[in-house]
């Protein structure tokens, strides 16, 4: 009996081995289903890691003024764990490209995990920098969720490549919300175990993140990655894979994505990042400053598959530009009403839903921008750039919101929106199918 050759990078199942007589799968079907897996093992990993993140990070800037002996250090925890993130993300992405995301996404949990065994360290003998340290390899968690999102575009269809992707954002809501809440029994827990008060979450961050390891280490033996290098570049005369720098100055499309999705995190920082200080020098109690920021997340998250089907639909572009709109309504309504408890509530809640629209968006454009083998450098770049963006708008804000109050860093932040606008509205609009010619 004639044996069907099977596609390169595929495994023989109990429909195509020799000797049994069954109906084959269709080839595109079988990639449906294993597209399937991929986002259902990524979406775990993501609950796992957002756990470990959000159980460890709030407590970080406690035990970093603890430690140091001065509040001014309580910042250094989200600022090391962003430079962690940024740090790690081309080598991860490196390591995507030579060995899988299997390799990476496990490899960068693990380190996330020694991050939180250096903290706990650090609590025990007192040691300050040994802090920064943990706090900057857990990072790398970070990192490991950006790069999850990409891992979801590599086997799916140009038409579901942005609901693929939503889709393993907003499973980052769940351990997000979930990692806080574990401050107490953390507690608990870490009393039992004799270890220093503020590090029994991060126990619990290291049990989480050696389980994302472990999903993604043995969830995606099929790694999509490579099968999708595989099915898509077979030839031994493939070209190299280009650098992420070398991608961004021959390809305009690309430009533009890293720098809409780049952008729109600086925007969204820079006011998120000052609104509690804001309110709290304007009265509002902890409870208030607590409802104002958990509407934000959940505008960040809550409606990103619903942004991921409007760019699958839609398009990009449109979906980047109705993101940029909601960005820009948010910081004039900032600027125009700064005192009002309810208006700064509705900018923080558009702020969420427009740094969503667009960093779905942008994130698709990214992922399908440039051939397979060159994907995870150009990833790694965008989140490079996402990391540092960030930080940079963080870091400005401050002596922004000084300088010039509440309403003039909602209406300085507006040129970064007015400058994706102008990129977004001198894009070429042609279609983006399942690019291999970017």
């Amino acid at each position: 009996m004639d044996t069907q050759k099977l596609p390169e990078g595929s495994q023989p199942d109990q429909a195509t081995r020799p000797g049994r007589i069954t109906a084959s799968i269709p080839p595109g079907l079988e990639d449906q289903r294993l597209q399937r897996r991929v986002v259902s093992v990524l979406v775990g990993g993501q609950i796992l890691g957002g756990i470990g993140m959000g159980a460890t990070l709030s407590l970080g800037s406690l035990l970093a003024a603890q430690l140091s002996g001065s509040n001014a250090w309580s910042g250094m925890a989200a600022t090391m764990s962003t430079l962690g993130a940024a740090f790690a993300a081309v080598p991860l992405a490196r390591l995507a490209q030579a060995r899988g995301r299997r390799i990476s996404l496990s490899t960068g949990a693990l380190i996330a995990g020694a991050g939180a065994v250096t903290a706990i360290t650090s609590a025990a003998l007192g040691v300050f920098p040994l802090l920064l340290l943990g706090l900057m390899l857990l990072g790398s968690g970070s990192a490991v969720n950006l790069q999850a999102r990409f891992a979801a575009t590599d086997l799916s269809r140009p038409d579901s490549r942005g609901r693929d992707l939503s889709i393993v954002v907003w499973s980052t809501t769940i351990g997000a919300v979930l990692g806080p809440n574990l401050f107490g029994p953390g507690e608990t827990v870490g009393a039992a175990l004799g270890l220093p008060p503020l590090t029994g979450a991060f126990a619990f961050s290291v049990a989480a993140q050696l389980a994302a390891a472990i999903v993604y280490a043995t969830g995606l033996r099929t790694d999509p990655l490579l099968t999708a290098m595989a099915s898509r570049v077979p030839d031994l005369e493939a070209p190299r894979p280009k650098s992420g720098l070398r991608i961004l100055r021959s390809n305009p499309r690309a430009r533009y994505a890293v720098a809409a999705v780049a952008l729109s995190h600086a925007t969204m920082v820079a006011l998120m990042s000052m609104t509690p200080v804001h309110l709290r020098d304007h009265g509002a109690s902890l409870t208030v400053v607590g409802l104002t920021i958990s509407l934000h997340i959940a505008g960040m998250y809550a409606l990103s598959p619903v942004f991921g089907w409007m760019a699958d639909r839609a398009g990009r572009l449109p979906t980047i530009l109705l993101g940029q709109g909601m960005l820009l309504a948010s910081l004039v309504l900032a600027g125009v009403a700064p005192d009002s408890g309810t208006a700064v509530t509705a900018s923080l809640i558009l702020l969420g839903l427009g740094w969503s629209a667009s960093v779905v968006a942008g994130s698709a454009l990214v992922a399908e921008s440039a051939h397979v083998q060159d994907r995870p450098a150009i990833q790694g770049v965008s989140d490079l750039s996402m990391n540092a963006a960030g930080a940079t708008g963080g870091a400005l804000a401050g002596p922004v919101l000084a300088a010039v109050g509440y309403s003039g860093l909602g209406f300085l932040s507006t040129a970064l929106v007015v400058t994706v606008i102008i990129w977004t509205a001198l894009q070429p609009q042609r279609p983006l199918a399942d690019q291999e010619q970017p």
